[in-house]
């Protein structure tokens, strides 16, 4: 790894210390790769300026509740990864996620500086467009899953299988997972009463409900990645 410039390691510093938790000088040397005799003295360059940081050595760092964390800049890397995952987002997404994804580029544009805007504006990253792999409706079912997930909704789903025999389910919507060339929905079946997945591009139709599924024990997200871990 390069070696980070000192303004970039203090900005760093202040991003994992504007995250709530308490921090120690070793556990910051540790993800910044240099020494605790380094960051003690960033802490202490840090409050020099202004920086409202609480704790004390060998006992741990924060920023103090309130602190606005300033503007957030990029790296190389880090700007080349949001194109990417935004590039994903157009082309793999649902309408409305490809939209925001070109509103986020357009805020990222807005406040980079010049050195870097060569990078936001080169191809050397592309993810292709292959609209043959995604119709138009699977886009159109993945906005409306992804909708009854944000809304907690109860979700109706006419299904065709692998077999393409068809079924129809009530599920609570928990997760939207992305393979790399289809989309699924990980979800709580009603009719099963057991964790399911649901491929989009297999789903005939969707409904939100007007009802909201329940927090209950056993059939929360966490639940259902617990279950998947148990049968790898």
């Amino acid at each position: 790894m390069p070696s980070m410039r000192p303004a970039d390691r203090l900005f760093q510093i202040v991003l994992h210390l504007g995250r709530g938790r308490v921090l120690t000088a070793q556990t910051l040397a540790q993800r910044l790769e240099v020494s605790e005799r380094t960051i003690y003295r960033d802490i202490q360059n840090l409050m020099a300026s202004g920086v409202p940081v609480d704790g004390e050595a060998g006992v741990g760092y924060r920023l103090h509740r309130g602190y606005q964390v300033p503007p957030m800049m990029f790296d190389q890397n880090e700007l080349q990864a949001l194109i990417f995952g935004a590039q994903v987002a157009k082309r793999w997404g649902d309408h409305e996620m490809a939209a925001a994804a070109d509103r986020i580029l357009d805020k990222v544009d807005a406040v980079l500086p010049e050195n870097l805007r060569p990078t936001l504006n080169a191809q050397t990253l592309i993810v292709p467009e292959m609209a043959s792999f995604q119709s138009e409706q699977t886009t159109q079912t993945l906005g409306d899953v992804r909708d009854a997930i944000n809304q907690r909704r109860r979700l109706y789903l006419s299904y065709s299988d692998a077999a393409n025999d068809p079924t129809e389910r009530i599920v609570w919507p928990l997760t939207l997972l992305y393979w790399g060339y289809s989309w699924a929905v990980g979800a709580w079946c009603e009719l099963r009463q057991d964790f399911r997945n649901f491929r989009v591009d297999r789903i005939v139709e969707a409904r939100s409900l007007t009802t909201q599924f329940p927090d209950e024990s056993g059939k929360r997200l966490e639940d259902y990645f617990k279950q998947a871990n148990e049968k790898c």
